[in-house]
């Protein structure tokens, strides 16, 4: 390996091998650090592979932070994560396309407790009414975000990880339909 070899193996306090978040892809791997001639620049790019999709991602290296590439959270995060989870689900009053775009906007943000949120707000225990289509859709992509990095952050499989996901929801009060409608109100007043 020559210096600069050494030297592009860590960038931006990121290195190969680190598993990092991206916002809009979840929890993927840094395979290694390339450079790459683009329109006569040269350029450093991070190539990222996220298994689980199947997906390989170069991001350029001094584009990494603004564009909301992060380390993993610590560990009191992620407990503060399921902590949201175990809260009382906070849905707005607002028309579903509306809600639907901010719990997508959320989900992409790459943030753990605001995924945590779209987890809480969507989740149906099996007493409660079937959830719609979409509301599944972004329930099933939320509770997979936050198993991604749940996993890696504690080494387990995702499997385990959605099991204490879940185990945390359970926590939670008893969600109805009665419980949703008073929280509705509370917030409306708000």
């Amino acid at each position: 390996m020559t210096t600069q070899q050494k030297k592009s193996a860590q960038r931006q306090g990121f290195k190969t091998g680190e598993y990092i978040v991206y916002p809009a892809h979840g929890v993927g791997q840094i395979v290694t650090i390339e450079e790459q001639e683009v329109a006569g620049h040269k350029l450093e790019l991070f190539v990222i592979d996220f298994q689980k999709d199947k997906m390989r991602l170069k991001v350029p290296v001094a584009k990494a932070t603004s564009i909301g590439m992060r380390k993993l959270s610590e560990t009191d995060y992620v407990d503060r994560a399921l902590k949201v989870v175990q809260g009382r689900a906070r849905v707005k009053r607002t028309m579903w396309s509306r809600r639907a775009q901010e719990y997508d906007a959320k989900i992409n943000s790459g943030d753990l407790i605001s995924i945590s949120e779209v987890v809480r707000d969507l989740y149906r225990a099996d007493n409660q009414p079937e959830q719609s289509y979409s509301e599944r859709q972004l329930y099933e992509a939320a509770l997979d975000r936050m198993a991604r990095e749940i996993a890696a952050v504690n080494r387990m499989s995702e499997t385990e990880a959605v099991r204490l996901i879940e185990t945390n929801l359970n926590k939670g009060p008893r969600r109805g339909a009665k419980a949703d409608n008073e929280e509705g109100e509370k917030e409306e007043a708000a």
